[in-house]
């Protein structure tokens, strides 16, 4: 350290306090960075990197941005999950002594970050704070902008039951950062790893006091029903995380609402992502979700709002029909639903600009957009009191249509102001008397110095004499060299050029005065006063939220009701009796991709005792994933309150949704696929009831055939005997399907298919009955595998059946045993039948060229 220069020395000091974080150091008009951050930093964010003497003749990494531009590339940085610290210059470089002091003046993380650049904007950007006890955890989080923090307390009997209460809230929340405390009972890799596994930034806090974190909510008068320990903890940890380099009152930061996850369905982390709930699975964009399909809603605030009916499906039926009977409302006045559809479009992000507001980031323009939102407000209440129905009128009785903030706006802010406001020409003409005064006197300036030109004009015969203005100089007076000989004695010398002087007089200095001065203090005074409309603004904070969250609703139920009347869908009949019926059934998502003409549907009941559980059998790609989600789907959004894809629908509220679908591993954990297979099946048996909804797709399919089927078996017996849930078991183990003769509560379902001499066609309808084969060599064939293979394949099943039928107990290993050559005369023979198959009179000319390369191609296969 002692052989780095003076400034490097610095450099480093400040680094070791904030070692998480990419520095950004001020040297001049440039942030500059250093070693490893200035690697970091050039790679991630495609700028030159350079070097630096940094003492003893050694050069170390530097690449720099230019300060103005700071915000761009510290979204960059912190959007790929840095964190920044901002070293600012503390006092003026030409007054200072020695080296200039600096100082961390902010900190910028991913869930503390304000001018994000988010794409979509009805995006959340949640910081989370988890606050480890040893029989309980709180999770707290809030996105920083919109200012609500939201909470909630798990309790837990072992470790592994814990963790998986908190990876389906951290799957459901999907923060961009979280904070926790340091802790000993914990097992901390489970967090580094759902970290890294949803590009989630993790920070470990030292422990505060207890009495550290009640101080902080009281300084901050946040208004909640806090009344356990670690809820304290938690809310302190978030609070006290947000004001580390926040300065400012936040003022819009003041709630703190519990929420009890046994209140609403629970969906577990699987779930969300196998039913595409929020991100399309194959892209992990929204384009493809359930989220997707039903946002046509026309605020950012309203398709957050809607984000989060989806995390948290309602329970209480009341709580549901009130949804419904708003939706029914829109859904039933198309003109209705337009009309405020195009409204709310001219409706900008109340609860982003309100956090702007606090943090002290708004500049002019953000009041216009407030301005112009605000004014929108009694045209929507005027149009739903108009309508002819009572639940819609009570949803905007309430409604603060807030004139009063239009009109400070209005009168205030100019029209088009412009972005910065710190350089004046923002507050309109009017608005205050002492501003008005002292623009008053910079006109009488200007208007002065245009006398004072035409007089010195007269008075010295200068033709051309002219009063110029410039920065460096301010006012002069110039005259060209051929005129310098009736200059006056008391014109006073500033500046010589080529081919003319410059002057000044002590009236021009006056008048300059006069013009200048005002000028300052109007640019100042414009910006004391923005502040005061801020502060004003700000006071009506609670009623600004009040009306961003009707407003949301609003938004929210218009776009269920146009989705529900353009896809056809039906409102669902609510019951609490376990019965799942579904006529004319569809999945949303495919529905949307093919179209609803080309998709088939279908009829499901289930419940009641009868039919609890269903085994479902039929060929791969036949339709049975698809018809297992869609049940799911369907239930979820009946829970929100939403019309469902179906012809009609009664629909049993259950309080949990698991799913056992497709096979992936958990490597990081050493876990083969089979393992997490185990792992689900295991999560699902311990939290099922039979209230709840059951998915499971191909359980044991990840063992041998006879483990598979044996664990497959005692899984449907365990749930038929002991929880008694509504399930739907999809499998190509068809012995299962002897279970329907043993138990009261198992039926079987099959997928029709058709078959004909040229293979099978999926019909896609899920029928009673049972599949007696898999149908997997067709499905072969139809993918493309070559023929030679193909018919291989048909000898090999069809000496394990008959293998299997003369000998049950034979060993797999086995029915394998045969001679290959011995196939070669019966491939051939498939390969003649099938061109003895054709029917040359039925083809078209390209059917015909088509069916001939098919032809040649397994030729050259044999």
């Amino acid at each position: 350290m002692e052989n780095l220069t003076p400034m490097m020395q610095q450099y480093m000091k400040v680094k070791e306090q904030n070692k998480d974080c990419i520095l950004f150091f001020r040297l001049g008009d440039f942030y500059e960075m250093f070693f490893e951050d200035a690697i970091t930093a050039s790679r991630e964010l495609e700028i030159a990197l350079t070097k630096r003497d940094c003492g003893n003749n050694e050069k170390c990494p530097m690449c720099g941005i230019p300060y103005h531009v700071a915000d761009t590339y510290i979204s960059k940085l912190v959007e790929k999950g840095y964190k920044v610290a901002i070293c600012e210059q503390l006092e003026d470089p030409k007054e200072a002594k020695g080296i200039v002091k600096r100082g961390i003046i902010d900190k910028v993380t991913p869930g503390t970050i304000i001018n994000k650049d988010v794409p979509d904007s009805s995006d959340f950007n949640y910081l989370m704070a988890i606050y480890f006890d040893e029989n309980k955890v709180t999770l707290a989080y809030s996105d920083i902008l919109d200012g609500d923090i939201l909470f909630t307390t798990v309790r837990y009997s072992n470790l592994k039951e814990l963790e998986k209460k908190i990876e389906n809230e951290i799957i459901k929340i999907s923060p961009s950062e979280i904070i926790y405390n340091k802790n000993t009972f914990f097992a901390q890799n489970f967090l580094n790893n759902l970290a890294e596994l949803n590009n989630i930034t993790l920070t470990e806090l030292a422990n505060i006091s207890k009495e550290n974190h009640i101080k902080i909510l009281k300084e901050k008068e946040i208004n909640s029903d806090i009344k356990d320990l670690t809820e304290y903890m938690a809310i302190g940890f978030l609070l006290d995380y947000i004001y580390t380099y926040r300065h400012e009152n936040l003022t819009h930061i003041k709630n703190a609402y519990y929420f009890e996850i046994e209140k609403y369905l629970n969906i577990d982390s699987h779930t969300i992502v196998n039913l595409e709930i929020h991100k399309n699975l194959s892209t992990g964009s929204k384009k493809g979700s359930l989220y997707s399909i039903l946002n046509k809603t026309s605020t950012s605030m309203g398709g957050r709002l809607l984000h989060s009916f989806l995390e948290r499906p309602l329970m209480d039926k009341k709580e549901i029909i009130k949804r419904q009977e708003i939706i029914n409302s829109f859904y039933n006045n198309r003109v209705l639903q337009n009309n405020i559809s195009n409204l709310l479009k001219e409706i900008y992000d109340l609860e982003r600009l309100i956090g702007k507001l606090s943090f002290g980031r708004a500049n002019a323009r953000d009041l216009e957009s407030l301005k112009i939102s605000i004014e929108k407000l009694p045209e929507i209440k005027r149009v739903i009191l108009d309508s002819d129905s009572e639940v819609l009128k009570l949803l905007v009785e309430n409604l603060d249509t807030l004139e009063d903030i239009y009109k400070l706006i209005d009168q205030s802010i100019v029209e088009d102001p412009p972005v910065l406001i710190t350089e004046g020409n923002i507050i309109k003409v009017g608005f205050d008397k002492y501003l008005d005064e002292i623009r008053d006197n910079r006109v009488k300036g200007k208007q002065r110095l245009v006398e004072y030109e035409k007089e010195l004009k007269d008075e010295t015969g200068i033709k051309n004499i002219k009063i110029v203005y410039n920065k460096k100089l301010g006012y002069f007076l110039d005259v060209t060299k051929s005129n310098l000989k009736f200059v006056p004695e008391y014109f006073e010398r500033k500046q010589t050029l080529t081919n003319s002087e410059r002057f000044t007089t002590s009236e021009l200095k006056e008048i300059e005065n006069m013009i200048l001065s005002s000028d300052s203090e109007i640019v100042n005074l414009e910006y004391e006063i923005f502040n005061r409309i801020r502060i004003k603004i700000l006071d009506c904070i609670n009623r600004i939220k009040k009306t961003s969250k009707i407003i949301s609703e609003i938004d929210v139920f218009n776009s269920l009701a146009m989705v529900a009347y353009e896809n056809k869908y039906v409102r669902p009949t609510l019951n609490n009796i376990g019965l799942i019926q579904i006529s004319g059934g569809r999945h949303p998502i495919v529905e949307n991709s093919i179209g609803l003409e080309k998709f088939i549907n279908n009829d499901t009941t289930i419940g009641l005792g009868y039919n609890d559980i269903q085994i479902l059998t039929g060929p791969n790609m036949s339709g049975k994933s698809t018809y297992l989600r869609q049940i799911a789907i369907i239930v979820i959004m009946a829970q929100i309150g939403s019309f469902v894809p179906a012809d009609s629908a009664n629909i049993g509220i259950v309080d949990k949704i698991f799913t056992r679908i497709g096979a992936s591993d958990n490597l990081y954990k050493g876990e083969s696929t089979f393992m997490v297979e185990m792992n689900e099946v295991s999560n699902i048996i311990k939290n099922a009831t039979k209230d709840s909804l059951l998915i499971l797709d191909e359980v044991g399919r990840g063992t041998s055939t006879f483990d598979g089927l044996s664990i497959a078996w005692a899984v449907l017996e365990y749930i038929s005997k002991k929880i008694k849930a509504k399930t739907l078991f999809a499998t190509h183990y068809h012995e299962l399907t002897e279970l329907e003769e043993k138990m009261d509560n198992i039926i079987n379902l099959k997928v029709k298919i058709q078959e004909s001499k040229d293979g099978i066609v999926f019909l896609r309808k899920i029928v009673e009955g049972k599949s007696d084969r898999s149908y997997g060599i067709e499905v072969a064939k139809i993918a493309g595998l070559p023929i030679e293979l193909i018919n291989r394949a048909k000898r090999i099943l069809s000496n394990i059946e008959r293998e299997r039928k003369n000998n049950p107990d034979v060993l797999e290993e086995t029915l394998f045993e045969m001679n290959y050559e011995d196939e070669k005369e019966s491939i051939y023979e498939g390969f003649i039948d099938n061109i003895r198959d054709i029917d040359v009179n039925m083809l078209t000319p390209m059917q015909a060229l088509t069916k001939l390369d098919e032809i040649i191609r397994d030729a050259n296969d044999l």
